[in-house]
């Protein structure tokens, strides 16, 4: 069966604000230095501990699990309210569903926080699953993130895409063997994406739709 595996972050839904707004309250709660909001939205789909190990200076692990705590703590109450679905995403996946391919979201934000945002904008209709990284880390690196879905959704290679809005994503897909569709509306550039050898690369969510079709045929 053909799968579609979607990153959540800047490819179904602009969530900018609130993660920056998290990533401010955490550094600040720290008494650390907090850069200009571009600075941090730049680093919207990276791992949340890395983003913080570079915030915070490269410091000990108590340092980058205490910011990563004081982050949750505030996405949870408020941060997830600062997040939009783009335009064109929910016919995106309608198109995706009517034509019997299976969808899942495939994020290195925490699972239980993916999940959350996934139904919180009535997305969870159109996905098979959601899949993220654990609270303690693992499977926080793209490409065993997809390595995992693979292996338990049973999905084959030669029968899945990948679509997400950064780097990590295009390389995370080829390195397991799976074309990427790399978007330009989310926090990656053009250029990033073609840097990353993305199959192709879109700058609306109809165009994901139509170069799925072209992939994949007109499905069932």
């Amino acid at each position: 069966m053909k799968s579609v595996l979607f990153d959540l972050d800047g490819t179904l839904t602009d969530s900018r604000e609130g993660i920056v707004r998290c990533l401010e309250y955490a550094l600040s709660t720290l008494g650390a230095p907090v850069p200009p909001p571009d600075a941090l939205s730049g680093r919207i789909g990276v791992p949340l501990r890395d983003i913080f190990k570079d915030l915070l200076g490269n410091p000990g692990p108590e340092a980058v699990e205490a910011a990563v705590r004081l982050y949750r703590r505030r996405f949870e109450t408020d941060g997830m309210l600062y997040n939009k679905v783009y335009p064109g995403v929910v016919d995106m996946l309608r198109g995706v569903s009517e034509r019997g391919w299976r969808a899942f979201v495939v994020s290195v934000k925490a699972e239980a926080a993916s999940r959350q945002v996934v139904r919180h904008f009535a997305l969870d209709r159109f996905f098979t699953a959601v899949h993220g990284s654990d609270m303690d880390g693992a499977r926080a690196d793209k490409d065993e993130l997809i390595l995992h879905v693979l292996n338990k959704e049973a999905v084959e290679p030669a029968d899945a895409v990948m679509v997400g809005d950064r780097s990590n994503d295009v390389r995370g897909a080829l390195a397991n063997g799976i074309p990427a569709i790399g978007v330009t509306y989310g926090y990656g550039t053009r250029g990033e994406l073609v840097d990353a050898d993305a199959t192709w690369v879109c700058d609306a969510p109809y165009c994901v739709l139509e170069v799925l079709i072209r992939h994949f045929g007109p499905g069932s």
